[in-house]
């Protein structure tokens, strides 16, 4: 492992519970989320300079403590912590029922302007390269049109705001949260681009969102977030009388022959 490694070195003290104490302060900063793939044993072993006898004992006690999931073949993960938000009923329900969207909107309103607010207080070197590196990406991909990698990039700003906030409890509960959006239950990026046009404003929302984090602007900050949501809410609006409008010439016509 070279010295990007995120792990430190361990003391020569109760070897193998150091190695369990320092994982576990990576999970509860964050740091470490579900999924997340460890490096192999070798390679973590190294990086915290401790015997592989010894990570492997780690390893165990984390495995038992439901924290760590060793599969074999492929490695260790980060276990399931926070679940799903929603069990697939009621997801499939709130499918079904679209004025159930308004609420996700309306908690997400709350958090991410909560969020970008404390971002800007508390946001790290680190997490100011973050969020500058994936406003570029989302540049680059708004230039050329490119659709996917925007939709990606957009998830991933709206993480990296939330991990900026160094609030522990709100980077796990909006892990779940987000796991609604990366399943599409909810929120519709190209649908977002009919309603901007192009996607420009939508670009400008999350550069907004971001400046203000560099700036270290928290009122900016929650602004532009809530500005952000506030135009995903009226987006969805818009586009669904205009449906219900279409729907409803559409029937008018079929009538009159």
């Amino acid at each position: 492992m070279t010295d990007t490694s995120p792990f430190d070195p361990i003391g020569h003290e109760s070897i193998a519970n150091a190695v369990v104490d320092q994982i576990e302060s990576m999970i509860v900063d964050g740091i470490l989320k579900e999924g997340h793939r460890l490096p192999s044993e070798r390679e973590l072993a190294e990086a915290m300079g401790v015997s592989r006898p010894k990570l492997r004992e780690a390893l165990q006690t984390l495995e038992s403590r439901g924290l760590v999931s060793v599969r074999h073949g492929e490695g260790s993960f980060i276990a399931s912590l926070t679940g799903r938000a929603m069990s697939p009923a009621l997801l499939a329900l709130y499918a079904r029922h679209g004025r159930a969207f308004y609420d996700y909107l309306e908690y997400r309103r709350e958090q991410e302007g909560f969020a970008a607010r404390i971002a800007a207080q508390r946001a790290t070197q680190s997490d100011k390269e973050r969020l500058s590196e994936i406003i570029s990406e989302m540049q680059t991909a708004w230039e050329n049109d490119d659709i996917e990698s925007s939709q990606e990039a957009d998830l991933r700003l709206h993480v990296a705001v939330v991990d900026a906030s160094q609030n522990t409890t709100l980077i796990h509960m909006m892990a779940s949260v987000y796991d609604l959006t990366r399943q599409g239950v909810f929120y519709n990026r190209k649908f977002l681009r009919t309603m901007d046009g192009t996607g420009e404003r939508l670009l400008q929302q999350h550069k907004d969102i971001v400046q203000a984090i560099l700036d270290g602007d928290p009122d900016a900050a929650e602004t532009a977030a809530r500005t952000h949501m506030d135009f995903v809410e009226e987006s969805f609006r818009i586009g669904e009388d205009q449906k219900a409008r279409e729907e409803r010439a559409s029937k008018r016509r079929k009538l009159s022959g």
